[in-house]
């Protein structure tokens, strides 16, 4: 079974897993501030669970692609949407600051 590492918290999950469900399901803080109340329930919208993830995943689908093309956020950078985004095998996970988690300072690391 895959290990999500996120915010100091070793996770097991199915091969396939989706990354936002396995996140908010282990109590990990996945949005910034008013992004908890306001976001697209998953959807791939609005951009606010962009974290930036190393390990085995699926590859972009054409949602992620498409709200990481859009401001302020750039689809040149590491980050990806975890609602859209499938756990493979074992990865590591950092979340930035900002609404859209688009930020250059480090909200929380894999190891917390």
């Amino acid at each position: 079974m895959p290990k999500v590492l996120a915010q100091g918290k070793t996770i097991e999950c199915y091969a396939g897993a989706n990354l936002r469900r396995v996140l908010q399901q282990n109590d990990i803080d996945l949005y910034n501030g008013g992004a908890k109340l306001i976001n697209c329930r998953g959807i791939g919208s609005c951009g606010t669970c962009a974290v930036k993830v190393e390990g085995e995943v699926s590859a972009a689908n054409w949602r992620d692609k498409a709200r990481r093309s859009l401001p302020p956020h750039s689809p040149t950078t590491e980050l990806r949407l975890a609602c859209q985004t499938e756990v493979l095998g074992d990865v590591k996970v950092t979340k930035f600051d900002g609404f859209w988690g688009q930020g250059s300072q480090i909200v929380w690391t894999p190891e917390g």
